[in-house]
């Protein structure tokens, strides 16, 4: 994690399908569900059935690639305008909930 980032925890909620993300923001903390069910998708006729966000042609690991890189989210937003912050969120919890290797 990058010094300053808001982000304080990425785990799995046992029993339930999804994850949840911690926004650490004074004076308490508030927990966002992410549903990355409703963003992440994969078309077996698109990018070799790769999980994609929204249906468009860029992939989970496209964005992991870009991260891995050094890109920043703020650098690949602005690169890809038709991302959004969710769109990355989705990916880190799609990744989270363990499905990252299954598409590789």
């Amino acid at each position: 994690m990058k010094r300053g980032s808001r982000w304080a925890v990425v785990f799995n909620v046992a029993l339930v399908p999804r994850v949840a993300v911690v926004l650490v923001e004074p004076p308490g903390v508030r927990v966002v569900a992410m549903q990355y069910q409703e963003i992440i998708t994969i078309d077996s006729d698109m990018r070799g059935g790769k999980p994609g966000i929204r249906g468009m042609r860029i992939t989970v690991y496209d964005v992991f690639s870009y991260l891995a890189a050094g890109m920043t989210e703020k650098e690949i937003l602005d690169d890809f305008p038709c991302l959004t912050p969710e769109d990355i969120l989705a990916c880190y919890a799609f990744a989270a909930a363990g499905n990252v290797e299954a598409h590789l």
